[in-house]
């Protein structure tokens, strides 16, 4: 009875791990399964519609003909300006809340507290902060004319700002979860050979935590690339015939001009090919960026 009841257990532990693998590996075939057949109905209804006019031509006809040139151009300095404003801010911080504060302190709480809560908080709510803070905020100025108070009006410059602001907790917490899996032996062997905290922290644990550092980046990237209702409101364009020449100027941008398709086109139906296609480049630039910065990682974590 001892024997049998042993081998039915045997049989049951082989049974559950079977059924835990074959569940594992269906929803990983039905998430790669989705993401071939999104894929592919977006190369089906807009592959013919992506050629070269299309990726270099501007906009014509309330954006009904012509290419996606600006909003290419636009989405491109977005993601870079707002990874130059975000990145080091969110960078600095987490390497304070790990190397420098005191984990139990009331001040290193409520930095990761606000660091969660912004985490959770909707899109469009940083889009209105966006136009309060940075728009009638920090681009207030004086009318040369009237000499009175002039607010100032939404540019790729405020847009990348809230975006930074945005991507702030993604970086925080990847770049912490990084300086944490440092080995502590590094830290004590360096203080030991006499190196202070900041020659340690620049020379030895922002070196070994690079590659968490710019997986940060690219989680930013990706989350920053794609988003339109932070920006709605704070210098994105609906059309335009001109690159912005400045960082005060508006643009605009592959997400919020397939929104213009999708919703306020004059013949939406007329414009779907160009909705795929649209969707096709921007998935293809959020690509782009991310392999980019996946292939710098490889390279540093390499040397």
């Amino acid at each position: 009875m001892k024997h049998t009841f042993t081998q039915d257990l045997g049989i049951s532990k082989r049974l559950l791990g079977f059924v835990a693998v074959a569940t594992a590996a269906t929803a990983a075939v039905a998430v790669l399964g989705i993401l071939l057949g999104m894929f592919g109905q977006f190369l089906a209804e807009g592959g013919p519609s992506i050629t070269w006019d299309f990726i270099t031509d501007f906009p014509r006809n309330s954006n009904t003909e012509g290419g996606i040139f600006p909003a290419l151009a636009g989405t491109t300095f977005l993601v870079l300006l707002m990874t130059l404003m975000g990145v080091p801010v969110g960078t600095a911080t987490a390497i304070y809340l790990t190397e420098f504060a005191r984990q139990d302190s009331r001040f290193a709480r409520s930095v990761r507290f606000a660091v969660n809560t912004l985490a959770g908080v909707p899109s469009i709510v940083f889009g209105l902060f966006g136009v309060g803070f940075f728009v009638q905020f920090v681009g207030v100025g004086i009318d040369a004319a009237t000499g009175s108070v002039a607010f100032g009006d939404g540019s790729l410059l405020w847009s990348s700002a809230t975006l930074a602001v945005l991507t702030l907790p993604v970086v925080i917490v990847s770049v912490e979860e990084a300086l944490r899996a440092v080995p502590r032996e590094l830290r004590e062997a360096s203080l030991a050979l006499g190196a202070t905290r900041w020659q340690t922290i620049t020379k030895v644990v922002v070196p070994n935590a690079t590659s968490g550092i710019l997986t940060g980046s690219i989680l930013a990237v990706g989350r920053g690339a794609g988003e339109v209702a932070a920006i709605l409101f704070v210098g994105v364009t609906y059309s335009s015939e001109v690159l912005p020449s400045a960082v005060t100027d508006k643009f605009m941008h592959l997400g919020y001009h397939l929104y213009v398709l999708a919703t306020q086109s004059p013949d939406v139906e007329a414009t779907m090919p160009l909705q795929y296609a649209t969707t096709i480049v921007l998935l293809a630039l959020t690509f782009l960026l991310n392999f980019t910065a996946i292939f710098v990682r490889s390279r540093l974590s390499t040397r």
